[in-house]
């Protein structure tokens, strides 16, 4: 199948699944909508799908919000991280889950260092997010080496080491590092000047890190498609028995892919928190890593589209929450939308008829052209 028509069918099932994910959620809310009667269900459910699908970027007069929209790109910024880092684990076929606890610890270290380091004014956050994306790399190794070297899941030891980095991060929290003086579990206050400066001063937290994610996904695009390494991962993730009867180092690369992902998932909690917080106050983890996954699904594993993947469920979240607010919806209704995306595009016979189609489509028109170039080639031959 030509890469157009790969293309097409990757954007209709997406679409496909993402409709009946919105279908789903309709359904849900005139279930659970508390009106007495037919009509006042279908009004409510109206409502929240209103809310759901243009909430995120109008105002309650119904104009467009600057606001708004800017709070969504910013909810895309560590997503985007953990997004890419999924894509870089799975397309080497490493179901690597780390990315949760990944920028959880990225976000603590980059912490620690903005309240503890004395850094001149540019050097300190650089130096800090740069510190806290090693550290979740150097910690990656763990789940990557266990896998490269003794075959041991990289799932389940992923899976776990999320909840060992979010306990440890809250028995230093809680003994070591709090400032005693607030009414909260939380750390002493960033010095100023390790914040981001903001993209446009509204309120919504729009950092510089939006341009740092959208610069990470140009590289990381870039380097899985354009440079032997990449083309190394998507080997081993296409066939790994094959890739290593072609000399490649399959534990190297396997290795290689991990520490990247961890390195990126680092990075996004060290921007989100010096981009948005004066200080670290997560106690639990914070659920970026998981919607990573869903981005990087919706993604089709291809780095470039990660943003598109990012802004829909930045958007998502957002819709969700006024929905929550203002429709009397649960907010978890994300969740549910989420779930039913991922199963749709897991399951490797949805539109299976359709690609099917599309395969013999595009087998039939090489055919013909093959055929026509042949021709062409006697009438030459004939001429001569």
């Amino acid at each position: 199948m030509s890469k157009k028509r790969k293309f097409i069918f990757s954007m209709v099932r997406g679409l496909t699944a993402i409709l009946i994910a919105l279908l789903v959620a309709a359904l849900l809310i005139f279930i659970s909508a508390e009106g007495p009667g037919f009509a006042e269900k279908l009004s409510q459910t109206g409502d929240a799908m209103k809310r759901l699908l243009i909430g995120p970027i109008i105002k309650s007069n119904g104009s467009f919000s600057v606001k708004n929209f800017t709070d969504v790109l910013a909810a895309m910024i560590p997503i985007i991280f953990t997004g890419l880092a999924t894509c870089v684990m799975f397309s080497a076929n490493q179901f690597n889950l780390g990315a949760e606890g990944g920028i959880m610890l990225g976000a603590f270290v980059t912490a620690v260092v903005a309240i503890y380091v004395p850094l001149p004014p540019v050097a300190l956050p650089i130096v800090a997010i740069i510190i806290g994306a090693a550290a979740v790399a150097i910690v990656m190794l763990i789940p990557a080496a266990l896998k490269a070297r003794l075959g041991v899941s990289e799932m389940v030891n992923s899976l776990m080491l999320n909840y060992v980095i979010m306990y440890f991060i809250k028995y230093m929290l809680s003994s070591h590092l709090a400032d005693t003086s607030k009414g909260a579990i939380m750390t002493y206050d960033f010095q100023a000047h390790a914040a981001l400066p903001q993209l446009i001063n509204n309120g919504s937290k729009l950092s510089w890190g939006f341009v740092a994610a959208i610069i990470f996904v140009v590289i990381i695009t870039l380097f899985m498609y354009r440079t032997r390494w990449g083309y190394a991962i998507r080997m081993i993730g296409v066939n790994k028995d094959f890739a290593m009867y072609s000399g490649m180092k399959v534990a190297g690369v396997i290795i290689m892919s991990q520490v990247i992902g961890g390195f990126l998932a680092g990075m996004g909690g060290g921007i989100e928190m010096l981009g948005r917080y004066t200080n670290f106050t997560w106690t639990e983890l914070p659920g970026y890593g998981w919607t990573g996954i869903t981005v990087a699904i919706l993604a089709g594993n291809n780095p470039a589209f990660v943003p598109l993947a990012a802004f829909f469920m930045s958007y998502l979240n957002k819709g969700c929450s006024l929905m929550s607010t203002y429709c009397g919806v649960p907010a978890q209704l994300i969740d549910i939308l989420q779930a039913v995306i991922f199963v749709f595009f897991a399951a490797e016979q949805f539109l299976s008829g359709y690609r099917q189609k599309l395969v013999i489509k595009s087998t039939q028109e090489e055919l013909k052209l093959q055929a026509e170039r042949e021709a062409q080639h006697n009438a030459e031959a004939e001429v001569k």
